[in-house]
């Protein structure tokens, strides 16, 4: 195998899928320009981590297969290797623009930080709704709903939002098409203690049984958590977006 043929891909493990690469999404989303890379087991000097510090000194990139679901990744390309450290078991990752032409070098900070938004982009398409359903196991917060195909990740703070937007987990809920209709109208809203609260123009309305029981019957309960504390909503968002809610009504 040649060195510009290295594919990297997140470490295989009993653990859920996310955990592997929930730290290299964190600082994407955060703007970091050096990514980092686990080693693959603790010895540096095995043929894989030889390889990512041979394709360092020689600046040949590689391409970066980024996690974004369970079985499926992005290719990331040119991706280079801009630190390796046996310390710390970690190489660092700078990602580069994709040319026409060959390259051949670890690009300019202005380039890095260039494809670095990029690939934030690319991964808050890919990424944000995959992780929010699986970390709530494919059903809808509110109604339970199981059909992943009838369900949407909604923000919590809408992604415009620069400094609380970011499409994390914490940031997100699994919705069913109608109940992110109405998360996201002001008609339904969720505190900080993660009950579900409805619009009192909306609990007045009386019109079958989506409405009673897949809306209205939910006012007063809490929503379903996810099975592991670290995916569960995080308390501030919810409770600055519960304030637009109450603005609202």
């Amino acid at each position: 195998m040649s060195l510009a043929e290295i594919e990297e891909f997140p470490r295989t493990g009993a653990r859920v899928w996310y955990d592997d690469q929930r730290r290299v999404h964190d600082q994407i989303h955060r703007g970091e320009e050096l990514i980092d890379y686990a080693f693959m087991g603790s010895d540096p000097e095995a043929a894989d981590n030889r390889w990512l510090r041979e394709a360092m000194e020689s600046q040949i990139p590689i391409i970066y297969f980024l996690g974004i679901a369970p079985g499926r990744y992005t290719a990331i390309y040119p991706t280079f290797i801009a630190g390796w450290s046996k310390d710390d078991l970690v190489a660092k990752l700078a990602f580069g623009m994709p040319l026409a032409s060959s390259v051949a070098a670890l690009p300019s900070a202005p380039e890095r930080r260039y494809a670095l938004r990029l690939v934030s982009q690319r991964l808050h398409q890919a990424t944000f709704r995959e992780a929010v359903l699986t970390a709530y196991d494919g059903r809808c917060a509110i109604s339970r709903l199981p059909e992943r195909r009838l369900l949407d990740a909604a923000h919590i703070i809408a992604d415009g939002d620069e400094e609380l937007g970011q499409p994390m987990v914490a940031n997100g809920l699994p919705l069913s098409k109608v109940h992110h209709a109405a998360f996201d109208a002001n008609l339904i809203g969720i505190d900080a203690d993660y009950r579900i609260h409805v619009s009192e123009q909306l609990f007045a309305m009386n019109d079958g049984p989506m409405l009673e029981q897949g809306i209205k019957a939910m006012r007063g309960k809490s929503f379903m958590m996810p099975s592991r504390t670290i995916d569960w909503p995080d308390r501030g968002r919810l409770a600055t977006r519960f304030e637009q809610f109450q603005a609202a009504n």
